[in-house]
């Protein structure tokens, strides 16, 4: 009975047909560019189409709750794993004939693991000494937040500890705006030719299917002549990520956003602190 609901749940009518009418109206909207100084800005169909659906999401605008329950809208996070299957799919075919040039990329493509790392550089002091974050800095800097990343926050602190509050807001903010983050980002980046398109294709690959495919996708269209190639490293770096992510975020990543966090904090209370007597001084 429960399989059976499942499979009715997945077929409903009223989901596909509001995704179909987007994808449909997306495509004929087609590829626009804003000029930002010598790059452009590249909104893709995908751009429209998550807007579209978040107009149509219950969760967020009341007239759609006539069209689709909240309940029948949670289904579409089921939906589109599923829907992602065949691109992750066309990645290992690209993969295998691509190895010699991702090989030859070597060391950065064994070290591109430490590029999630020093995000953590940046993201670590503005969380903690810009916005006055707590221990929840840690869960929201040491990963990008994925279900593998919860998980090891939640067996760790627990998911209503003060990190699991943090890695979870950035799970929810990145489920709703990271795949079309992923796409504006790597189109602006295609366009200011500052990087190399397969140095830009294997930073596509971060550890989430649904962000991998929109940022690669996003590089294929502003460098058709390149697609397989960057299909090919994308999909390979995010392999590599899902492969080694995991224990690079358990045994390295964690570890360091503690300690990080613990110097952070000793330096915003003594500068806390020299404010105070000045200020008492005065």
């Amino acid at each position: 009975m429960n399989n059976h609901y499942s499979i009715r749940a997945l077929l409903d009518w009223r989901l596909h047909v509001i995704v179909l009418a987007a994808t449909v109206l997306s495509e004929l909207i087609g590829i626009k560019s804003i000029p930002l100084g010598s790059a452009k800005l590249l909104f893709l169909p995908l751009f429209y189409s998550f807007l579209l659906c978040l107009v149509f999401n219950p969760n967020i605008t009341r007239f759609s709750g006539k069209l689709i329950t909240k309940k029948q809208a949670s289904i579409a996070t089921s939906i589109i794993g599923i829907g992602i299957l065949p691109f992750i799919a066309k990645f290992g075919t690209l993969i295998g004939p691509a190895l010699p040039k991702i090989l030859d990329s070597g060391v950065a493509m064994i070290l591109q693991e430490a590029g999630n790392l020093a995000t953590m550089l940046i993201a670590m002091p503005v969380a903690v000494l810009l916005f006055k974050m707590g221990r929840e800095s840690i869960g929201a800097t040491y990963s990008i937040a994925r279900e593998p990343n919860i998980a090891v926050i939640s067996d760790r602190f627990g998911l209503k500890s003060s990190e699991g509050v943090g890695v979870m807001g950035v799970y929810v903010m990145g489920t709703m705006f990271g795949t079309i983050y992923f796409a504006l980002l790597s189109g602006f980046l295609a366009t200011t030719h500052w990087f190399d398109p397969r140095a830009l294709a294997m930073a596509c690959g971060v550890g989430s299917g649904s962000m991998t495919a929109a940022c690669s996708g996003t590089l294929a269209a502003a460098y058709p002549t390149m697609k397989n190639d960057i299909l090919a490293f994308a999909g390979a770096s995010n392999l590599l990520t899902n492969a080694t992510g995991l224990y690079v975020a358990i045994f390295i990543a964690l570890p360091f956003s503690e300690w990080y966090y613990k110097k952070l904090s000793a330096f915003k209370a003594s500068k806390t602190a020299v404010n105070n007597a000045v200020e008492s001084g005065e």
